[in-house]
């Protein structure tokens, strides 16, 4: 398979030209290219200084950041520290060696990743605030899987894309099943959030991850998944293993379009698996035409979410709208023809309380056109 350069690469190099830049952390999903986009940017000819690429992968203390640290501002190196979060106290052991540095007028350039969300994002709201930008890595859509498999079709996609490794075995059904449940969705379970977290029941989390993303794009109630839960429990737990859930990457929830946000807060959320492969994978039967178009309308919210858009549905009773968004003073409505059946007056329903709402759609046709340049798609519509 061809070697693809990802616009990370090309991102982190321009920042770490710049004079004093903040330390820069790389977050993302496990199995997306953080390590290799950091391999990348190593080879590249681009820096004044050299660099000193290092893993804090089975490290046991703090102390052995201090020595990189120490090492890299001894030979003038731009510092990269793969898998971070992984360091015990790493968080505040870079904060002092970063302000130290600063007090001494000595700047080092730093570059931090880190696959857990919940111990990075911990370590950087309450010991690093103010001294780092983030750059998020986030699962491949189509157009990137492509490149690296040319002859993966969309529909090929919607089934099994978003993790360039399992690209491998789609030919082989039982073998990819193997790969993403083990590789990706027991890793990121057992070691990103249940080895940091706190969980009464494991066995009945990862059940309730499986049910989760059995919903791709559908507004579900958090009695309903409760209900579906093979244990007792009550509907803060689901919300607390929804958090856990997003909080590795794995799904995103989007709340209802309200002006009121008491209701826009209380309402049922509507699931975003971050991958196709996480709404397919552990199912046994065929994948159903209706099953893979709510597939791609959760891949179409992953693009507005990775694309940095806050994004709502709207429903009331039988009427449904697939996504809302707020954009330059406009509220934009985005019908995703997906192939499933729905309520066809939902929109004339929603410009009853909305008259000046716009209406785009998206189609498999114009798929490629909106995730190359969603503003552009935009913008030439309204």
């Amino acid at each position: 398979m061809p070697e693809i350069i990802l616009p990370i690469v090309q991102n982190l190099a321009d920042r770490l030209n710049e004079k004093r830049p903040l330390i820069q952390v790389i977050r993302g999903p496990r199995q997306v290219g953080k390590t290799t986009s950091l391999e990348q940017l190593c080879k590249l000819k681009v820096f004044k200084n050299k660099i000193h690429f290092t893993s804090g992968d089975g490290i046991q203390t703090s102390s052995w950041i201090e020595e990189q640290w120490q090492f890299a501002y001894d030979q003038n190196l731009i510092l990269i520290i793969d898998e971070i979060q992984k360091i015990p106290n790493w968080d505040e052991t870079i904060k002092k060696l970063w302000d130290e540095s600063i007090k001494k007028n000595r700047h080092i350039k730093c570059v931090l990743t880190g696959s857990s969300s919940l111990n990075l994002q911990k370590g950087l709201t309450e010991s690093l605030t103010g001294r780092f930008e983030e750059l998020s890595l986030f699962h491949w859509d189509f157009e990137l899987s492509n490149k690296l498999h040319p002859k993966m079709t969309l529909d090929v996609f919607l089934k099994y894309g978003g993790y360039p490794g399992s690209y491998q075995f789609i030919n082989d059904t039982t073998r990819w099943t193997k790969y993403i449940t083990q590789s990706i969705v027991e890793t990121v379970i057992g070691k990103d959030i249940l080895f940091q977290t706190s969980v009464r029941s494991p066995a009945l989390f990862r059940q309730s991850f499986n049910l989760i993303c059995s919903y791709p794009a559908q507004v579900v109630s958090y009695n309903k998944i409760l209900g579906q839960l093979q244990d007792k429990g009550n509907i803060d737990l689901v919300k607390h293993y929804i958090d856990l859930f997003e909080s590795a990457y794995l799904i995103k929830t989007i709340p209802k379009f309200s002006k009121n946000e008491i209701k826009k807060k209380g309402s049922s959320p509507k699931i975003i698996p971050f991958a196709p492969a996480l709404s397919t994978f552990f199912r046994t039967d065929e994948i159903s035409p209706e099953t893979l178009g709510r597939i791609f309308e959760a891949h179409i919210g992953t693009l507005f979410l990775k694309n940095g858009f806050n994004i709502y549905y709207w429903a009331e009773g039988d009427y449904e709208l697939d996504y809302i968004i707020e954009y330059k003073n406009k509220i934009i409505v985005f019908d995703v023809k997906s192939g499933r059946k729905r309520k066809s007056n939902s929109i004339n329903e929603f410009l009853k309380k909305y008259p000046n709402a716009k209406l785009i759609f998206i189609d498999k046709l114009n798929y490629l056109n909106f995730s190359k340049n969603i503003e552009k798609f935009i913008n030439d519509r309204v």
